[in-house]
């Protein structure tokens, strides 16, 4: 009796490992697509920082030159719009 239910986890514990292999052998091409299309596209919330990134550092580079050269800029000393806070 004893000797049936230690075969019996044995057993248990063996195909326990096998499921999980099987499982992640079958999701693997389903992630494998959803990390790609992840990678392809790119989100509004990402076109969005990287629009602001952009900005910053041209403000950033107008900025500078109005240091440089204070003459040059218009009376508020910046060219163009600037960000709003928070941004």
């Amino acid at each position: 009796m004893v000797r049936k239910v230690m075969m019996a986890g044995a057993v248990l514990l063996a195909t326990s490992g096998c499921v999980r292999t099987a499982w992640n052998v079958a999701t693997l091409p389903v992630k494998a697509v959803g990390k790609t299309a992840d990678v392809l596209t790119t989100s509004p919330k990402e076109r969005d920082e990287k629009y602001v990134r952009k900005m910053r550092k041209e403000q950033e580079k107008r900025d500078k030159e109005c240091r440089k050269h204070p003459d040059t800029c218009e009376a508020d000393g910046h060219q163009g719009q600037r960000l709003p806070p928070g941004y």
